[in-house]
């Protein structure tokens, strides 16, 4: 499992990838171009994510035959594409290798000397994006690859010409265990992804794997007790150096929060215990402050100065998917977040109600039926914080419904709760009941965005009916 990759591209020239515009595929794939490898793809669907790609010169096929990977010298794959794809079996026929996306990360972040790579199982891809953002502004020319859309650098990744590459690194299956990065930035460890590690223990037992393969620094949440419990033994060893950040007084980076507004949006920096600069944020939440707060550890860690740091804060206007705010048609404020475990829905509700709003509407669709039914109280809590909370059917994803677990269980535990089966039937009736200042805020991991977008339509349509 914790193989390193280094070699992997060693005689390599022609690099074919099965499911070239997903997500986590383009960055590679634009990286690996520009490094002057032949680059090749296919897809099932056309999206914006393949014209970029295609602006590059690559060649792209839509639809997976046996042929694409004709003169290849190795395929690459997502995790979501079977193995009887016509493209891996032939692949296997010819001999020519063929690895998951994962491992293809791992050989790209080691080839850069200053590989920084953000883990946690929370606030990851705002993380990272603040750094980017960050080393960015600060002349540093970082690579980067992203989780979302990050509107500063017009997409989800972006390739640098130096020797810094920041990277974002999952701890789903292991993810991460194929990264060996020279920092790596630990946001947070918490009871997520039971389905595959089955317990905090395994998961406390694979960030600490991954903290073993950091050759430099571990950038580390010090409020966090399972982050910290996971550094321990490399605080004793001394083999490594170990900053921490959050809250407490005990940290090497540390916020105080300033000035009366709800929302946490300024801070000012402490290191060692010395005020060093003050940052002000446009994203809201006393979660970004601290996602902000790993990012100028690691920033200032790497050399840029503190109010380097501060002014590229000040101007990062969030990511793609992060309490994103799509418009205000008759003056109902609709936003979009991608919150699907109960921590991360805590954090975006409480925000949420202390901006002001007359009402939020909180339209949540639960996110895998094992995560649902584990955590079925801690759902109905969280989810009892906004004014209203509707629901949408359980997404599935890669699972089958052996939980017997259904979205009707979550909102009889939840007072004035109301379930849809479709995104039509809560589209029709968020925006028959919202009001102006009003929030309405849909959540989710899975494809939720798209009722957010369905209610913009409509909004947008009865305002210009007016």
């Amino acid at each position: 499992m914790t193989e390193n990759y280094a070699h992997l591209l060693d005689n390599v020239k022609r690099i074919h990838f099965v499911g070239i515009g997903g997500s986590g595929m383009c960055p590679l794939a634009e990286i690996l171009h520009n490094e002057g490898y032949e680059i090749t793809g296919s897809d099932a669907a056309e999206s914006d994510t393949l014209e970029r790609i295609r602006s590059y010169g690559i060649k792209v096929t839509m639809g997976h035959f046996p042929e694409n990977v004709n003169g290849a010298d190795l395929v690459v794959y997502t995790a979501a594409v079977k193995l009887d794809n016509p493209e891996l079996v032939s692949a296997k026929e010819q001999d020519i290798p063929a690895v998951e996306r994962c491992i293809m990360l791992g050989a790209v972040v080691e080839k850069y000397k200053n590989s920084i790579a953000i883990s946690g199982t929370h606030g990851k891809t705002t993380t990272t994006s603040m750094i980017t953002q960050i080393l960015t502004m600060s002349e540093l020319d970082p690579t980067a690859i992203i989780g979302a859309k990050l509107p500063f650098i017009g997409g989800n990744s972006r390739v640098g010409k130096s020797d810094y590459i920041v990277c974002e690194a999952c701890e789903y299956v292991d993810t991460f265990l194929h990264i060996y990065p020279a920092m790596a930035v630990i946001l947070n460890v918490d009871e997520d992804h039971l389905d595959y590690f089955g317990t905090l223990d395994r998961i406390k037992a694979s960030f600490r794997k991954f903290l073993d393969q950091t050759s430099s620094y571990i950038i580390i949440n010090g409020d966090d007790r399972n982050s910290m419990e996971c550094v321990e033994d490399i605080i004793n060893e001394g083999s490594k150096k170990v900053v921490t950040f959050g809250f407490g007084k005990k940290n090497d980076f540390r916020a105080e929060i300033t000035g009366e507004s709800a929302v946490c949006d300024s801070f000012d920096l402490y290191y060692k215990g010395l005020k060093i600069t003050s940052v002000t944020l446009k994203v809201p939440g006393k979660f970004n402050v601290m996602n902000a707060l790993a990012a100028c550890a690691a920033a200032i860690t790497l050399g840029v100065t503190p109010d380097e740091a501060a002014k590229a804060l000040s101007e990062f206007s969030g990511a793609h998917r992060r309490f994103e705010i799509l418009g205000k048609p008759c003056g109902i404020t609709v936003a979009d977040d991608f919150a699907h475990h109960p921590t991360e829905l805590r954090a975006t509700l409480t925000t949420a109600m202390s901006m002001g709003y007359k009402n939020v509407w909180a339209i949540f669709q639960p996110h895998t039926f094992s995560r649902t039914y584990t955590f079925l109280n801690e759902f109905a809590e969280v989810l009892s914080i906004p004014d209203h909370t509707i629901l949408s059917e359980i997404l599935p994803v890669r699972e089958k419904n052996i939980y017997n677990i259904y979205s009707k269980d979550l909102a009889e535990k939840i007072d004035g709760c109301v379930w849809f089966k479709t995104f039509e039937e809560i589209t029709d009736y968020v925006t028959k009941k919202a009001k102006p200042d009003d929030l309405i805020i849909t959540i989710g991991g899975g494809n939720v965005y798209m009722c957010a977008n369905m209610i913009m339509d409509k909004l947008s349509g009865k305002q210009a009916d007016k």
